[in-house]
């Protein structure tokens, strides 16, 4: 094997490339290179998902696509590390996706080489050295394996479940032990399984960019406990001050049918949850601890199952969670711009526009429009909101539950229950994107526009498009409610903006 001689000095200041920076871990991996004095760029398929985040202007952000060789050699120049953080979690035929991961892997190798990088770094799953691997865990196996016998010295991080606020794993745990007292699950939740905390993981990751050598080989990491999905919701159970929760194992619950089922009670869609599910089937537990030779464990040690659960749902509660799952499953958000012409492609246009003046600042409209979504609802008819949530759900879409990142302030790209943020201008326009089952394209637009003094007015515009006959029937369907919803939805956000903004004048009055 040919290999490049080019390995970062340790302590040295590095120029890093993370890939799936829009993704759970590349979105924390990011911020952090920079914060240790690295030079950091960030390979995006659409880079507009990062404009918003707060460290986008910290690092070189570049438009390329893991299937392009050509934007990947140009993404790999003048790089000393390259962090291949990509997962495909998608449910489609396993030949369908592996081939994607298979082309993806080899591509990056192509351009890394060729860029003479000094070292790959890439997240993998644990799984058993032998036996029959799930379809997504023998894909992310076989992309080491591509890694590793490349030109590129690669090391390669087998994680098991990881556990931190907004991940896939722990989200699943969440709602799972919080809705069900009592759950019908299949026999394999009893397999052992080595979580680790998102902190720990990056603290590996981390630490990946200075070795002073680099080492062409996989490494196990894990916290420091083995435990068993069952055991994993008790211990959720305990930290969160619910009661035990009982399992009742069916044997006959095939991966299927726990994805439908996952999808249904969890704001994860089965196509997430069935990946999820497949790779427990599997025991994931570190069999080897060699990593601890060549980076050590944190100073306070790794974090316990316990207290990953109590610092994620500490940050859940506090609205901190720094990257969620739901920014990462749909791909290519946003890609179509709003349109504006009422006809569009030869479609008909349908719009619901109302708009309303307030006696309240346009800053304060703008809050409470940003607050907008998951906890803090949709300002009218909940009872619809609700209903229409899990029709949605029903029909294999996404409902309500996904909620929000934050409970104040949203990001282009990321998921708002059943919306994704399309397109933020701070303090005027926010537009969301529909992502519930419906038969055409809807998008909702809210823009604040200062009139007079100390007042705003409140453009909102509900806009469908239409696909066929289906598409036109569902909107004259609906229409009868836009008036209680819509309508409702605009008087309570001027109405709660002017009860901000007429508390807040009586609270300094007092004070003065």
């Amino acid at each position: 094997m040919r290999t490049n001689n080019s390995a970062p000095e340790q302590n040295s200041r590095v120029r890093c490339l993370v890939t799936g920076g829009t993704g759970y871990i590349g979105g924390r991996l990011a911020p952090r290179l920079v914060a240790a004095g690295h030079t950091v760029r960030v390979l995006a398929r659409t880079p507009e998902k990062l404009h918003d985040v707060p460290w986008s202007a910290d690092v070189e952000i570049v438009r390329g696509d893991l299937n392009d060789l050509d934007s990947l050699r140009a993404a790999c120049r003048d790089v000393d590390v390259v962090y291949y953080l990509v997962h495909s979690m998608s449910s489609d035929a396993a030949d369908t996706f592996a081939e994607t991961e298979r082309r993806s892997a080899e591509n990056l190798a192509t351009a890394a080489y060729e860029a003479k990088v000094g070292r790959i770094v890439y997240l993998g799953g644990l799984h058993p050295g032998s036996g029959e691997l799930s379809p997504h865990l023998a894909s992310r196996a076989e992309v080491g394996r591509i890694l590793l016998d490349s030109d590129v010295p690669t090391m390669v991080l087998q994680a098991g479940p990881v556990i931190g606020s907004g991940s896939a794993s722990f989200e699943m745990i969440r709602h799972l032990t919080n809705r069900l007292p009592v759950m019908t699950t299949p026999k394999w939740v009893r397999n052992r399984i080595q979580p680790i905390a998102i902190r720990d993981v990056l603290h590996y990751l981390l630490a990946c960019a200075t070795l002073d050598y680099s080492p062409n080989r996989s490494y196990d990491i894990g916290g420091p406990e083995v435990s068993t999905y069952v055991d994993m919701m008790n211990v959720y159970a305990e930290v969160a001050e619910l009661r035990r929760r009982r399992v009742l194992v069916l044997p006959v619950l095939t991966p299927k049918l726990a994805s439908l089922w996952v999808g249904l009670v969890t704001p994860l869609p089965p196509r997430l949850a069935m990946p999820l599910i497949e790779s427990v089937q599997c025991e994931a537990i570190a069999y080897e601890r060699d990593i601890d030779a060549l980076i050590p464990p944190p100073p306070a040690g790794l974090t316990s199952y316990r207290d990953a659960v109590r610092l994620a749902l500490r940050r859940t509660a506090n609205g901190e969670i720094e990257t969620h799952w739901v920014n990462a499953t749909v791909p290519s958000i946003p890609s179509d711009p709003l349109p504006s012409d009422p006809d569009w492609a030869g479609e008909t246009v349908y719009t619901d526009m109302r708009s309303r003046e307030c006696a309240a600042h346009p800053k304060t409209v703008w809050e409470v429009v940003e607050s907008i979504g998951g906890e803090n609802g949709w300002y009218s008819f909940p009872l619809a909101w609700s209903v229409r949530g899990w029709i949605d759900r029903c029909a294999g879409g996404v409902g309500l539950s996904r909620g929000r990142r934050d409970p104040h302030r949203v990001q282009t790209g990321e998921a708002l229950d059943f919306w994704r943020v399309e397109h933020v201008e701070r303090g005027r326009v926010l537009r969301l994107r529909a992502e519930m089952k419906v038969p055409g394209g809807a998008w909702l637009e809210l823009r604040v526009t200062p009139v007079g003094r100390e007042r705003a007015r409140l453009d909102q515009r509900a806009i469908f498009f239409p696909h066929g006959l289906a598409g036109r029937l569902y909107w004259y369907s609906v229409l009868p409610f836009h008036a209680v919803v819509f309508g409702g939805m605009l008087e309570n956000i001027t109405s709660k903006a002017e009860r901000i903004e007429a508390n807040g004048t009586q609270e300094a009055a007092a004070a003065s």
